[in-house]
């Protein structure tokens, strides 16, 4: 990370502006992730960036926005939603509605404030270039949902959208929630530095690294419905489900095209548990050396903070995964998402100890 000068550089009002950026992306990211769950993503099937802001107004459009959602994802209104009526469509539009109305909403709360500010000149130099990321994310971000929404339109072999590009989407938008919120966290006031302990800078920095492909490997359980092919934990209780998935090896075709191949689902769901055993442990050992050396009582209060966020998700992640039987369960499923970013927020709060 590049040294900048903080704090005393940058207003009140800015460092406000930017948290409630923070804020506005983690409940995209969380609405992204609900709309997963209920199947909505492919109830609108055009990219209007423009027309798309009003949703349909009368009946009429209601059953032309119906039509089309039943022709262009018509795998996933057969085999899913065969007896679905209007009003239920409604429902899963309200969900790819309100995450694309979300996301307009960022768009206004980012640009007029930021407009006032340069006006102003209230945006430092080391800022503004930060801000140009920013808006680059956002915009990627906003290209690969659309990518991710097509991949499931107008596919005869797909009942959702790809889980690959959704990884590639969730992604992107949490290295913008982490890019974000570590610009925050760059124009607070300092926090106390803690610089005389480099391995637990190296270290602090692998859990972030971990922490991201762990959260990528949750995208992959979430988009292929891994979790419903062992509901179970410990791994060995029942395990004779997860190892006759395993025991399905498919070819390359079918690894690329997963969706009927329970072998692929059955290595997501390991890969994911196994790396949250790999973090819990680099969180653990993080605590304890924090706890041996020399370090100020705000990176222990962090130290301490990011322990009991792990023991929350971890157990948030069990829960998510035992009742998910026949379908994953949408509030757990959603707050164990938004845990996702929470924790990734605490390492990053760690982090800025050791920053200059």
């Amino acid at each position: 990370m590049e040294a900048v000068k903080v704090g005393s550089t940058v207003s009140r009002p800015v460092r406000v502006w930017l948290f409630a950026g923070v804020v506005m992306v983690f409940f995209q990211v969380v609405i992204g992730g609900v709309t997963r769950l209920t199947d909505s993503g492919l109830s609108i099937t055009e990219w209007a960036v423009i027309q798309g802001t009003l949703p349909p107004l009368n009946e009429a459009e209601w059953l032309e926005a119906f039509e089309k959602y039943k022709v262009a994802a018509k795998k996933q209104y057969e085999s899913l939603h065969a007896d679905m009526a209007l009003p239920e469509f409604k429902v899963i539009f309200f969900w790819e509605y309100a995450h694309r109305l979300w996301a307009r909403l960022m768009g206004f709360v980012f640009l007029f404030p930021f407009l006032w500010f340069l006006v102003k000149k209230q945006l430092p130099g080391w800022l503004l270039r930060r801000l140009g990321v920013v808006i680059f994310l956002a915009s990627l971000a906003a290209v690969f949902g659309w990518i991710m929404v097509a991949s499931g339109l107008n596919n005869d072999n797909r009942t959702w959208v790809s889980a690959y590009k959704l990884v590639a989407h969730l992604g992107i938008a949490t290295t913008l929630f982490g890019y974000l919120f570590w610009t925050w966290l760059k124009a607070s006031p300092n926090a106390t530095k803690d610089a005389g302990v480099p391995q637990l800078k190296r270290l602090g920095w692998g859990i972030a690294a971990v922490l991201f492909v762990q959260i990528a490997f949750g995208g992959l359980m979430a988009g292929m419905r891994a979790a419903l092919i062992h509901p179970h934990f410990p791994v060995f209780i029942d395990g004779g489900r997860i190892w006759a998935a395993l025991a399905e090896t498919p070819g390359t075709t079918e690894i690329i095209d997963y969706e009927p191949y329970r072998f692929v689902k059955a290595v997501v769901q390991l890969l994911h548990r196994g790396t949250a055993w790999i973090l819990s442990t680099l969180i653990i050992l993080f605590f304890l050396k924090v706890k041996k050396s020399a370090v100020s009582t705000s990176l222990e209060n962090s130290s301490n903070l990011l322990v009991g966020m792990l023991a929350i998700q971890f157990l948030l992640g069990v829960f998510t995964l035992i009742n998910s039987v026949g379908r994953v369960p949408l509030i757990l499923g959603a707050v164990h998402q938004a845990g996702a970013l929470v924790l990734l927020a605490v390492v990053l709060k760690v982090n800025n100890h050791f920053s200059k």
